[in-house]
């Protein structure tokens, strides 16, 4: 069997891989058939060269063709063994593929492509490239699709030179035309040079890929230092809490059990006085009983007989003990344990902003600013970023103003574009402490900040500044001012600014609005805590502008 498959492929037409028909045996030795060779050359007829198609060699003029007659008994023999080898399936080129560029018929994929050629070739027409020492030079590349791109449009010829001075790549032709004088070498040679920069530009990025997952893996531990740190203190916490809890429970029992025991004592003594004075009034209601009776006595001398006989009433011997003490037995204990709580409490509530002030100003050693010069140390330049802005806005002062058109001003598409609301925000992410300051003019502006994942696309209430949990809005008008947080409404006192102060303490949780005149005062302040970076933002009126200006 392989011994047959051998003879078939020393038969068949390398033009279309088939069995030979009509078998013709042209001058430098190859066979083709008939039709296939005549079909080839008829191609080339208008160049008055004609080659083969295996080894490239020309003839002038063009051979006339006799059928080998050997070669077609030989074909006859093979046909009669029925057993015609079949390529694979897979072999052929599809609409993905880079098909041969000599096979006729139905054609096989390209192995490789010729850059010298300039043409692709399947296994079996590339042979020549592997046997043929002219064609053994050529240039041979994985098949590409592109091989036109490298034949000049203008002299037909393979582009092999580079002109320095139009950086582009161009035939020999060319240089004796349009690209006379200019500097050119060999495409090869500029190749080489921009190889070795490019492999510098590699390396400077892998260097920089090698740094920047340094830098990550840093941060990486920084966030799990940072996470057991927090897991410790919240267990630690949890024990501290529940045994100050414990004690206070303790503590609670010890006085609930003193006050009852008091209280036993007390109602035990009140009682038995009580029971004394019961008695002596019982006594008292019999002699007084007595006595009534001894009034009613007729009989004179009878009266005057029992009369010397009464008992003088004697004083009461409990009716002193009665008021020693004041009704309000237990009311000291009740300012005491009051005492108790409010002292425990004014130290909860200073220690946690201790600890507050510990944990969200790990680097921060100055106070919030109090005067205009202690904020300008906090002076953060902020530039508006083109991407985020409405169509409506139009940005000047080296995007520092922003100002409200009434038509639309062209941006490209971009994702993170407001389609809808007349808003943009600042391309700084904002960390620390930070101060800025706005010159507004117009109808009204709304000065905020806000999260960079803040809602951007469509028409609802909830995408604008301060209609969200995720931005903060000042909003001013040419009458007041208002605060906007999730779309909560907060009113600001005061006349209304045409400069308006911003400070943001981020990892403090603070936010702050100043009215900017001769003084600066404050218009709100906000105590929340953000989770991440903010940038500042701006919402503009109908014939409004703002202007993030340099604080004079």
């Amino acid at each position: 069997m392989e011994k047959r498959r051998v003879q078939q492929e020393k038969i068949s037409c390398s033009i279309c891989l088939e069995q030979l028909k009509d078998p013709v045996t042209i001058p430098c030795g190859h066979s083709y058939c008939m039709k296939c060779i005549n079909d080839h050359w008829d191609g080339e007829d208008q160049r008055r060269k004609y080659n083969c198609p295996q080894c490239r060699k020309e003839f002038i003029p063009r051979p006339v063709l006799e059928k080998n007659i050997m070669l077609a008994e030989l074909v006859m023999d093979l046909k009669k063994t029925k057993h015609k080898a079949v390529p694979p399936v897979d072999c052929y080129a599809g609409s993905d593929d880079v098909a041969c560029d000599v096979c006729t018929g139905r054609k096989r994929k390209a192995s490789k492509s010729c850059l010298s050629c300039p043409a692709s070739y399947c296994e079996d027409h590339l042979q020549p490239h592997h046997d043929a020492p002219p064609l053994k030079k050529h240039k041979l590349v994985s098949p590409s699709k592109n091989l036109q791109e490298n034949i000049c449009s203008r002299h037909d010829e393979v582009m092999k030179i580079f002109c320095r001075t139009d950086q582009q790549c161009i035939c020999y032709l060319c240089t004796m035309e349009e690209h006379k004088g200019h500097d050119t070498v060999p495409a090869a040679a500029e190749r080489a040079e921009k190889q070795k920069k490019l492999q510098e530009s590699r390396q400077q990025i892998q260097q920089r890929i090698q740094d920047q997952e340094k830098d990550v893996k840093l941060l990486q531990q920084e966030v799990e230092a940072i996470n057991v740190s927090a897991d410790k203190a919240v267990e630690d916490s949890e024990k501290i809490f529940t045994e100050l809890i414990r004690l206070l429970q303790k503590r609670r029992s010890d006085v609930t059990q003193q006050i009852r025991s008091q209280q036993e004592t007390e109602v035990s003594r009140v009682k038995d006085v009580q029971e004394k004075l019961e008695q002596e009034i019982t006594e008292l209601k019999r002699k007084d009983a007595e006595l009534e009776q001894l009034s009613h006595t007729e009989d004179h001398n009878q009266f005057l007989l029992n009369y010397p006989s009464l008992p003088a009433l004697s004083e009461s011997t409990h009716s002193s003990s009665i008021n020693i003490r004041p009704l309000r037995h237990f009311e000291d204990v009740t300012a005491a344990v009051s005492e108790l709580r409010d002292k425990l409490q004014k130290i909860l509530i200073d220690t946690w902003r201790k600890n507050l002030l510990t944990v969200t100003k790990l680097d921060v050693a100055l106070p919030e600013p109090k005067t205009r010069v202690e904020f300008l140390r906090c002076l953060q330049k902020i530039t508006l970023d083109a991407n985020t802005a409405s169509r409506f806005l139009l940005l000047s002062e080296g995007n520092r103003k922003v100002t409200r058109m009434n038509q639309q001003v062209f941006y490209p598409d971009h994702p993170d574009r407001f389609t809808f609301w007349p808003q943009i925000l600042s391309r700084e992410s904002l960390t620390g402490r930070c101060y800025w300051e706005v010159e507004w003019k117009g109808g009204g502006v709304n000065i905020a900040v806000s999260n960079k994942n803040v809602n951007r696309s469509g028409t609802s209430a909830g995408c604008s500044f301060g209609f969200n949990d995720k931005s903060w809005s000042l909003r001013c008008d040419t009458s007041s001012c208002t605060f906007w947080h999730n779309k909560r409404q907060t009113p600001v006192s005061g006349p209304v600014s045409s400069r308006i102060g911003v400070y943001l303490d981020h990892r403090a949780g603070i936010l702050c609005f100043y009215r900017i005149s001769k003084t600066m005062t404050l218009l709100h302040r906000v105590q929340t805590r953000f989770t991440q970076p903010l940038h500042a933002g701006i919402r503009l009126s109908e014939g409004s502008s703002a202007e993030f200006v340099k604080p004079k």
